[in-house]
């Protein structure tokens, strides 16, 4: 059950342009490029699918008066041969969902096509993407998530429902370096012991990764966000369960694939304010003048059955705050 808005706009101006009717100014069907996480994971396919609905929501419906055509950062060719065949189709603006290497990837062939993020994994305003927040100031525009931020709460989280289990371990990648930083940061000031695992070159090994965490003296988990867990969904709910090991994930999908806990903000909001955004550039907006969304509020979900399986008892406290409970 979800008790609360998600999704708040940075500034009045934002919320007060007209986002319906933006088709009945264009003439021919525009091309709507878009790279991001592959369609083979539920949960992206379902994000993508509301990505589409809002855009026909508002006017633009795929294959009558827009074309928009997605491409996977995880082809086997690579997001960069991806990124340049999106270019070389000419779109009228091109979306880029997920990790920074697909907006890196875009940006290294264009540097004026219109570009609507839906950041994660990095801050596109201390990377020097855009600006600010209030306004992007270049051809870049759109939601961010917090992930910094994100991660040092999940740490925070972990810590209040486990006071018994001080020893941390944190899987993270390249991908989720900031995060892990950031997380490291928390658990220090928690006076929390860290057992970390960087993982490389995927495909990864998670059940070696989980046996070597265990091994260390890891009593509880930290999953941080990458595109190359986000696959692994339900292996890594059950390597938790299978080592005993309570775990925290970012989004809902983890916890419905029988992780234990999981603290951000939805994903199908954000993909739906992504076509909030493209719609508004399809109508005449210019990125630049655009301020940069972040998630207002967040949602924390917890697995009681999991937490059963486990035998770990989840603190009042903490399932007074969770946004949905799955029993």
């Amino acid at each position: 059950m979800k008790r609360r808005e998600f999704i708040a706009l940075l500034g009045s101006a934002a919320a007060a342009w007209p986002v319906k009717g933006f088709s009945q100014q264009i003439s021919d069907s525009v091309r709507i490029g878009v790279l991001g996480p592959s369609l083979q994971t539920p949960s992206t396919a379902a994000n993508y699918k509301a990505f589409l609905a809002e855009l026909g929501t508002l006017g633009f419906n795929n294959g009558q008066n827009v074309n928009v055509e997605y491409r996977q950062i995880d082809d086997p060719g690579g997001p960069f041969v991806v990124a340049a065949e999106l270019v070389r189709s000419h779109p009228t603006l091109i979306v880029a969902l997920g990790a920074e290497i697909g907006l890196q990837a875009v940006l290294k062939e264009t540097k004026t096509t219109p570009i609507v993020i839906a950041a994660m994994n990095y801050d596109p305003v201390a990377r020097g993407y855009v600006k600010s927040l209030a306004r992007s100031g270049g051809n870049i525009t759109g939601v961010a998530f917090e992930q910094l931020e994100l991660a040092k709460k999940q740490v925070e989280l972990l810590t209040q429902a486990f006071p018994d289990r001080p020893k941390l371990g944190i899987i993270w990648d390249e991908i989720s370096g900031d995060q892990f930083a950031a997380a490291e940061s928390a658990a220090k000031s928690l006076n929390v012991e860290i057992y970390s695992l960087k993982l490389t070159n995927p495909p990864y090994d998670f059940a070696a990764a989980y046996q070597a965490l265990v091994e260390r003296g890891a009593q509880k988990l930290l999953i941080l966000s990458s595109p190359y867990f986000a696959k692994a969904r339900p292996q890594l709910a059950g390597l938790s369960i299978k080592y005993r090991l309570p775990a925290m994930f970012i989004f809902k999908s983890y916890v419905q694939a029988g992780g234990l806990m999981s603290y951000g903000a939805p994903q199908s909001v954000m993909y739906r304010r992504a076509a909030d955004y493209a719609a508004k550039i399809l109508g005449g907006a210019k990125p630049a003048d655009l301020p940069l969304e972040r998630p207002a509020t967040f949602e924390l979900v917890v697995n009681l059955k999991t937490a059963k399986t486990l035998g770990v008892a989840i603190p009042q406290s903490i399932l007074l705050r969770a946004d949905q409970v799955i029993e």
